[in-house]
């Protein structure tokens, strides 16, 4: 596509060295660009991309667009001709062009797109188990994976919505193989970095808001206007008409729900758990190996059975529910099918069972909500104890470890606090902070709860003290393929580690993840 096509969907404030290239790809890794490649630069949290400018011209750019006046950046221009594009937001652009040169797939498809803190996995497959049921090729983009037809592809995610090229390539495969829906987990750093910008979105659903990212965003209420991005760009989305917009609110999470409400210029529908919303939950059972209720949609009322248990995973399926019923007027017979027929979704309360008489669960629990919902849902079908692994992220959310101590404390009969991603921080600081918080709640060492850094031998210690009827929870890592010490990334897999405990506890061939570097994190 030539340039000037291409800019057509972008604000430029300046243009210099004004040319008409064919471009044939865009990217913002100065690595990646290959002759005929429109290069965008960004301010950066850490470096500039702008500084990389001069290796994307040595590798062939045919075009670059960047947030800085040209007289920044002019010296790197002196001996090319090259298009100098200044923008305000060259993420916007990046997601812009990147769209326009697959000649925009979201168009071609009814967008649906999950936010919130805690369950937007799971809301994501429940929807896209609701909508093949009905018989509506449905693409899927989650942190877990990518579901284009009967392929799945390892997105390998670490827990984010991937960059815009990406996005829009997946997008265009989905368009290509005849994909007429597409279901988004959108996060809040996907929303702030402008790579769901292009993705012209008609259906948006929120699962709750709680305390999670301050560490990007500053404040809740920051937060809290990341994912009302989403909800606007549903109101903005004109290019498909015929579609009718949606935004799908949790009534029962109370701060958000009155927060995005007051800024929705669409139509809305809410859900909840025996409440006053427009969809809700009555005669609710929760039981070890599933979870029933009746749906209640004005005068239509039906019954709903799912494998996924939990108060929290009603109301993921309520949100589901809202947004295929009453957002795309899907038959109840087939939102039955679609929930019924749902699996267990990888590193959601996942069960290894290989034998033993204890449960072992894996599970993406890593906020305090999320934990909170956990534990208090676990408690439900369990006689024995609950003995739980958790660490906290470096680098992040600094608050959150306390608070995750204490509810561990209330809420589980031991804790075992251990690593998860300290990235360049103190392994041992991260712990200590956990564990004032299980002190807090009047928790003692040795007692209710330890401190293991290294992740494998702290989930086998969880696996070794359980007795008949106890489960053994490892929350945090779940479905993830890493762990992350200093700016590195080693191969780690919960599952495989929790899998190897048990089996070693039964005396059985055991092959743990391999050693992760823990001693050197400690300090």
């Amino acid at each position: 596509m030539n340039l000037s096509k291409l800019l057509s969907v972008v604000q430029a404030s300046n243009i210099s060295n004004k040319g008409d290239p064919d471009i044939s790809s865009v990217v913002e890794d100065s690595n990646n660009v290959i002759p005929g490649a429109l290069f965008a630069a960004r301010r950066g949290l850490v470096s500039g991309g702008h500084e990389f400018i001069p290796s994307a011209l040595d590798n062939g750019a045919a075009a670059v667009v960047g947030e800085l006046p040209f007289a920044k950046v002019c010296e790197w221009f002196d001996e090319s001709n090259v298009p100098y594009i200044q923008v305000d937001t060259s993420t916007r652009a990046l997601s812009w062009c990147a769209a326009a040169l697959r000649k925009f797939p979201s168009r071609n498809l009814v967008m649906i797109g999950v936010t919130g803190t805690d369950g937007k996995t799971t809301t994501c497959n429940i929807i896209h188990s609701i909508l093949s049921a009905a018989g509506i090729r449905t693409g899927l983009i989650t942190t877990v994976n990518a579901v284009i037809g009967d392929e799945t592809k390892d997105t390998g995610f670490h827990v984010t919505t991937p960059d815009a090229v990406v996005l829009q390539d997946l997008l265009e495969q989905m368009v290509d193989t005849g994909m007429t829906h597409c279901v988004i987990e959108v996060t809040s750093h996907g929303l702030v970095q402008h790579r769901v910008s292009a993705c012209e979105f008609d259906i948006a659903v929120l699962t709750n808001i709680t305390h999670e990212h301050l560490d990007y965003h500053g404040t809740l209420e920051s937060y809290m206007n990341a994912k009302s991005l989403l909800f606007d760009q549903v109101g903005a989305t004109t290019s498909k008409p015929e579609i009718n917009k949606l935004a799908v609110l949790n009534y029962d999470d109370e701060q958000s729900y009155s927060f995005i409400k007051n800024k929705l210029n669409t139509h809305l529908v809410d859900y909840g758990i025996e409440s006053q919303s427009i969809v809700k939950a009555t005669n609710v059972s929760i039981h070890e190996g599933n979870t029933s209720f009746d749906v209640k949609i004005g005068e239509d009322c039906f019954p709903v059975e799912t494998v996924l248990v939990g108060q929290y995973n009603i109301s993921n399926c309520l949100a589901a529910i809202a947004a295929s019923y009453n957002g795309l007027d899907i038959h109840p017979e087939h939102i039955q099918a679609g929930i019924a027929s749902l699996e267990r979704i990888p590193g959601r309360m996942e069960y290894i069972n290989i034998g033993q008489d204890f449960e072992a669960v894996v599970d993406f629990a890593h906020t305090p909500n999320s934990l909170r919902e956990l534990l208090v849902s676990v408690r439900k079908i369990t006689n024995g104890r609950i003995i739980v692994v958790f660490g906290s992220a470096g680098l992040r959310d600094v608050a959150k470890r306390s608070w995750m101590g204490s509810i561990a404390a209330e809420f589980a009969d031991f804790t075992v606090i251990t690593a998860e991603d300290p990235r360049t921080e103190s392994l041992s600081d991260i712990m200590a902070e956990i564990a004032s918080g299980c002190e807090k709640m009047g928790g003692i060492e040795s007692k209710t709860f330890c401190k293991i850094p290294d992740r494998a031998d702290a989930i086998r210690f969880a696996v070794r003290m359980a007795v008949s009827g106890d489960i053994v929870l490892a929350c945090g890592k779940a479905h993830e393929q890493s762990m992350c010490f200093g700016s590195i990334e080693y191969p780690w897999d919960d599952r495989m580690a929790m899998y190897a405990a048990v089996a070693e506890r039964l005396g059985m061939k055991a092959d743990y993840p391999p050693n992760l570097p823990t001693s050197e994190a400690e300090n």
